[in-house]
């Protein structure tokens, strides 16, 4: 009997995996390849430190392949006075899309806002990405349209 897809938290085994779908996800986003050493560097983030900033859960198939990961972490709202939590990444391949598996990413997304005492969680996508924009409307959410920019600091 196959199993039902899930989502559950990543463990270190399941790094390879997240690397390749990272640069899976840079591909898709028309964006530079992730760093080479970024294997080591989730694994300093999300396993070799007491208390991580970072969360990665994995989206499994059917068939308990790795397809799909979501990372997230908390940030400031100078705004609002108080934290939420920012997730950076929401991707699943090509094929494994349609089959509630982003919704259950979102959802441990938010059950990892809950654990941590936020009450919120915010995100971005390409404007380009009309599917991502559906997907994320029909989960209720609502965007704001703002400019992303990036300033090297060294």
């Amino acid at each position: 009997m196959t199993a039902a897809p899930r989502v559950r938290a990543a463990r270190r085994a399941d790094l390879p995996r997240v690397v390749a779908l990272a640069a899976e996800h840079a591909a898709y986003e028309k964006a530079p390849p992730p760093a080479p050493d970024l294997g080591q560097r989730l694994a300093a983030l999300l396993f070799d430190t007491p208390e991580p900033r970072l969360a990665c859960l994995v989206a499994e198939s059917a068939g308990g392949e790795v397809v799909g990961y979501a990372t997230c972490s908390p940030e400031l709202s100078t705004w609002a006075g108080r934290e939420y939590l920012h997730m950076d990444c929401l991707f699943l391949r090509d094929g494994t899309r349609g089959q509630g598996l982003g919704a259950q990413l979102v959802d441990a997304v938010v059950a990892e806002a809950r654990r941590r005492g936020l009450d919120e969680v915010r995100w971005q996508t390409p404007a380009w990405n009309e599917g991502a924009t559906r997907f994320y409307d029909r989960l209720g959410a609502r965007a704001k349209e703002k400019l992303r920019y990036s300033l090297p600091a060294r």
